[in-house]
C-alpha cells in the first residue's frame, strides 16, 4: 500500500508542479493524490525533497536512445524522437517548471544536466566519433542537439505557432544541414 500512494503522490506531484510550478501546495498535491498531507510528507520530508523526485523522472524522460543503422537513419530516428519529447507539451511544461528553480536547486540542476542533457551529448558524441570520426565530437553533438531544440523550443515557450513545415521534413532538413557541416 506503502508503494502505490508514494505512486499516487508522485503522479500528483508531477501534475501539480508542471501547472504551478514550485508554487504548487502539499495540500493541493495530497488533495490530487487522494492522500493525506501526513501521508506525503510520509514518503518525501519535504516540498524540496517532493519536487526533486519529481525533477528528476521529468527529466529522465527526455533522453533518447541512439539506434545503429546507417548513419542519418540513425539520426533522423534519435531526431523525431529527441524533438518530440524536448518540443512536446510535457517537455516544454517540464522546460517551464525545472528551469526558474535552478537557482533554488543547483545541486540538483547539476544532477540532473549530467544524467539527461550531458549523459545525451556523451551518447551521440561516442555515436558521432565512432561512425563519422568528427574531430570534436562533443561540439558537435552539442550542435546538433541545439539545431534540433533551439528556435523551436523558443517558439513554443512563447506559444508561436511552428508553422506549416511537418516535423519529419523539420527534422530531415536539420540532420541534412548538420551532415554537411560535420562531413567536411
Amino acid at each position: 500500500m506503502a508503494a502505490i500512494h508514494r505512486s499516487r503522490v508522485l503522479r500528483a506531484a508531477t501534475s501539480s508542479f508542471l501547472a504551478r510550478g514550485y508554487g504548487s501546495s502539499v495540500d493541493d498535491i495530497a488533495r490530487r493524490a487522494r492522500v493525506a498531507k501526513q501521508t506525503v510528507y510520509q514518503h518525501f520530508a519535504s516540498k524540496d525533497e517532493l519536487f526533486k523526485a519529481v525533477a528528476e523522472e521529468l527529466a529522465k524522460r527526455v533522453l533518447v536512445e541512439l539506434e545503429g543503422g546507417d548513419v542519418r537513419s540513425s539520426l533522423l530516428r534519435f531526431g523525431l524522437a529527441y524533438r518530440s519529447r524536448a518540443l512536446g507539451a510535457q517537455g516544454i511544461a517540464t522546460f517551464r517548471t525545472l528551469v526558474p528553480e535552478v537557482p533554488r536547486f543547483r545541486a540538483l540542476a547539476r544532477t540532473m544536466y549530467a544524467n539527461t542533457a550531458g549523459e545525451m551529448v556523451r551518447r551521440l558524441a561516442g555515436f558521432l566519433r565512432e561512425k563519422l570520426e568528427v574531430e570534436d565530437a562533443e561540439f558537435a553533438a552539442e550542435m546538433l542537439l541545439s539545431m534540433l531544440t533551439g528556435h523551436d523550443r523558443l517558439k513554443r515557450l512563447f506559444a508561436v505557432p511552428p508553422g506549416s513545415e511537418s516535423e519529419a521534413k523539420r527534422t530531415e532538413r536539420i540532420v541534412d544541414t548538420f551532415l554537411k557541416a560535420v562531413q567536411r
